[in-house]
This record gives C-alpha cells, structure tokens and sequence, in this order.
C-alpha cells in the first residue's frame, strides 16, 4: 500500500524502540511498592498509555502525584541497556528530512528524551504527556504534532503499534499505519499493517513523501 503524505508521525515505544522488557520491570517493581495486588496490576492495560492515566485507574487521587514520580524515577533509572532500535528504525528516519517527521509519545519529557537519546535518535518535534490535556486515544497529542509541523493533520501518516495509538490518529484524521510488535494483527484496526518499520519505504520529493508498505 503506498501513501502520499507531507509528513510522518512516530510513536515511539514498540514502534521506533522497544522497552517492553524495562516496562515490565519498572511496573512491577512499583506496583509491589505502592501495594498494587496482582489482580487489579493485570487488568490494567500499560502499553500506550500515558502513565497518569495507568495510575489513577489503581490508587487514589491524593497519591497519584507521588506515584507518577516514582514511576518516572524507575524508568529513567532503567534506560541504560533498557532500550532497543527497532528494525528498520534507523535506516527509515535516515531517509526523511528534518521538517518531515516527529515523535509523538504517551511517556513524560524526561523519559522519553533518555530513551531517544540512548539509541541515538533527535527528533525535530517531539510531543510527550506533558505538552497535552488529553492523552492517547484522543487525538490531540497527534494534532499538536501536525501543528508544530506546520501540515494538515489530513497530509499525515501515523505509525503505532497500539490501539489507542491508533485510534488517536484516525480520530485527528490521519491515515494510519499499524506494526505488529507489541499487539497482534488482528487487534490492529489501520489504513495498513506491517510487522515492524522495515517493511515500510519513503521516497522524498519536493512535492512530499510517499510512503510504501508491505504487509
């Protein structure tokens, strides 16, 4: 399937970058020192999510302040070693100008900057947790990127690998492009789904980006 787009919006997490393994540890660890029991810790889904909206579904609202610090404290802690290139991450944000492209994240500044940062990645625009009211699935985080950009939300291509990633994107109107790292495909609702970024393919123009990819 090919697109023709002005630019191109990443998730990070389980799209550019793998840090399920650092996720699970960070978690877990803090689920253990706030007293999180191992029923309510499983029904809450982590992947794609800002970590504000994790912790208020399992503490009370007077300890979510602290706890969000903690998290945070943990996570950035375990960066080193904790993060992984993704296929095809580097050769596909090697290809595309700077103006063309941002890093649109669930995760704090502080986090996600350390987790870019590891795997050597600096992107032009990056929108995180803080930048915006409402966090994935509402579209804002992404309508913000397309701003900063200067582009359409419509000329945008969005790449997640979670649903409300996804849903965040086709709520801004953007096309959407869905990877199968973290889910599988048939939880994945987009205009395209591959397994990972090196099934994808730009080619730049003056005129914008068309966008290839493969299932």
């Amino acid at each position: 399937m090919t697109f023709h787009a002005q630019a191109l919006l990443f998730d990070n997490d389980g799209t550019l970058v793998s840090t399920l393994e650092s996720v699970r540890r960070c978690w877990t660890r803090w689920a253990r020192e706030y007293g999180v029991s191992a029923e309510d810790f499983a029904r809450v889904e982590l992947h794609g999510r800002p970590a504000v909206e994790i912790i208020a579904e399992l503490l009370p609202a007077e300890r979510v302040a602290g706890a969000l610090a903690r998290i945070e404290e943990l996570e950035v802690e375990d960066v080193p070693g904790g993060v992984e290139l993704l296929p095809g991450t580097k050769d596909l944000l090697g290809a595309l100008p700077e103006g063309r492209w941002a890093v649109v994240t669930s995760a704090t500044r502080p986090l996600a900057e350390a987790r870019l940062r590891e795997v050597g990645i600096a992107p032009p625009v990056l929108v995180c947790a803080e930048d915006v009211t409402r966090g994935k699935p509402d579209p804002e985080p992404y309508l913000l990127a397309a701003a900063r950009l200067g582009v359409d939300p419509a000329a945008c291509v969005v790449f997640e690998d979670a649903p409300a990633g996804l849903a965040a994107g086709r709520a801004a109107g953007m096309r959407t492009v869905a990877l199968a790292t973290t889910h599988h495909r048939e939880e994945l609702s987009a205009d395209a789904v591959t397994t990972d970024l090196s099934g994808v393919s730009v080619q730049v123009s003056v005129g914008g980006v068309e966008v290839s990819s493969r299932p």
